[in-house]
């Protein structure tokens, strides 16, 4: 089975930045991908951003070119950089890992973005 840690999470002003990390345990090999998704109040589930093993990333249109995925060679640690925060982005983010097949998420950390 696969654990997963978020932190990072907090509450910031508009335009800031935060980076969240999601350390990862257990039987983390042969991971198809890692990435992140979120939870606004009231809203559903959404993906927000996606690393796969073969090196590709895919970001969301509503964070492109503010929010980066990154990961560490080993794939223990998968990071998301948030730069130039909204209110909008304000909400639960998870932390997803896809292993043949199923996933496996996180508790989730929040992230408050006040005007």
């Amino acid at each position: 089975q696969v654990q997963l840690v978020e932190s990072g999470g907090g509450s910031v002003q508009a335009g800031g930045s935060l980076r969240l990390s999601c350390a990862a345990s257990g039987s983390i090999s042969s991971v198809d991908g890692m990435g992140w998704f979120r939870q606004a109040p009231g809203k559903q589930r959404e993906f927000v951003a996606r690393t796969h093993s073969i090196g590709i990333t895919n970001v969301a249109d509503s964070v492109r070119g503010r929010f980066f995925i990154s990961r560490d060679g080993a794939w223990k640690t998968i990071y998301l950089q948030m730069n130039n925060l909204k209110p909008e982005d304000t909400a639960v983010y998870y932390c997803n890992v896809r292993k043949e097949g199923i996933d496996y998420w996180g508790q989730g950390t929040k992230v408050t973005v006040s005007t």
